[in-house]
């Protein structure tokens, strides 16, 4: 049987969203599991329209790249993810001197972009 299904094509997530990309993406792909090596732009992006609810597709497009990101809440920063789950995303942070790793509830992002 083939499906031809964002989340069965998609090499980032399985359907039950539990794929680690640390185990995902080992050294024979050459993708990045770590924390970035430089610091992200030096720009704020423009925000998106707000999103009702962030669908763990829709953020999976940003693992392993520069991702801007506004909470519920106001707080906002650059973020570079590298998992996505069914409910959640983690990654690096940026703090303005350093990245530190993080998770988010997918609930309380309220949009997002990635560059």
């Amino acid at each position: 049987m083939y499906y031809n299904h964002f989340y069965y094509n998609n090499p980032y997530i399985h359907e039950d969203y539990l794929y680690s990309t640390e185990r995902q993406f080992g050294q024979s792909t050459g993708q990045q599991a770590g924390p970035p090596t430089a610091p992200p732009p030096a720009f704020v992006p423009q925000q998106q329209v707000e999103a009702y609810a962030v669908d763990p597709g829709g953020i999976a497009r940003c693992l392993f790249r520069y991702t801007y990101v506004w909470l519920r809440g106001f707080e906002q920063f650059w973020f570079y993810p590298t998992f996505v789950g069914r409910n959640s995303v983690s990654g690096y942070r940026w703090t303005g001197h350093r990245w530190v790793y993080y998770g988010i509830d997918l609930r309380q992002i309220q949009s997002f972009t990635c560059v």
